[in-house]
């Protein structure tokens, strides 16, 4: 009997213990709140920029001096599609200013993809004689000049193949203000393939197998006051 005395002893004196544990701890319902962070998980890196840290805002922006800043010295470069450099170079960036002051939706980098577009197809639509296709994105003036570049090709029975390969830059190298005119020449630096053959399929100019390095200065205009967004190329010539 005795030991079963102590057994039943035992027994209550650990249903004390749980009890006691019960009430000094408490009892899980499923509704706790897990702690803050794993101690044993690394902090998460600070949110705040620092200096050198690279901007959140658009990379395409190129800053523009204020009425306080000095403009700056050098261009500034950008890389767009591709890895093409696009920059408005310092002699620009004044006229950049104007234009900007004069219409605030212009914005320099875009342009400059839009400007290669108009490049591409002003350049295919010439070597293919598309006179229907080149009158829209050209003033009078230059329009006259490539529709007779066309016509002087079709009466020697010539025809053109460009292979425009793609662009090494579009940089602004000037920009202005002609009234109320925006008035922008952009510096192309292009690959391309040129030839010329006669009526017998014969190369009279180009090679087929060579690659150019073209750099091409076009200026383009667009009358700020107009509703119409669309710019015409006004003058082309070659550098160099």
């Amino acid at each position: 009997m005795g030991n079963n005395y102590d057994i039943i002893l035992i027994g209550l004196v650990a249903v004390f213990l749980i009890l006691r544990l019960r009430s000094v701890l408490g009892k899980r319902t499923g509704n706790e709140q897990p702690p803050a962070r794993d101690p044993f998980t690394p902090p998460a890196p600070p949110t705040t920029p620092r200096v050198g840290d690279a901007s959140q805002g658009n990379d395409n922006v190129v800053p523009l001096p204020t009425a306080n800043a000095p403009a700056p010295r050098q261009s500034s470069p950008t890389s767009g599609p591709g890895g093409i450099r696009a920059t408005v170079m310092p002699s620009a960036t004044p006229g950049v200013a104007a234009i900007r002051a004069a219409d605030p939706a212009f914005e320099p980098i875009g342009f400059t993809g839009g400007a290669r577009a108009a490049f591409t197809a002003i350049v295919e639509a010439f070597a293919r004689g598309d006179t229907g296709s080149l009158k829209p994105l050209l003033d009078s003036a230059t329009y006259s000049s490539f529709e007779a570049a066309i016509r002087g090709r079709i009466e020697r029975n010539e025809t053109a193949e460009t292979t425009l390969i793609g662009f090494e830059a579009s940089d602004i190298a000037a920009a202005e203000m002609q009234g109320p005119n925006a008035v922008v020449t952009v510096r192309f630096v292009s690959e391309q393939i040129n030839v010329v053959r006669n009526a017998d399929g014969q190369i009279v100019d180009g090679n087929p197998n060579e690659v150019q390095k073209v750099v091409d200065l076009w200026t383009f205009r667009r009358d700020t006051t107009s509703g119409d967004p669309n710019w015409q190329l006004i003058k082309t010539e070659s550098e160099g």
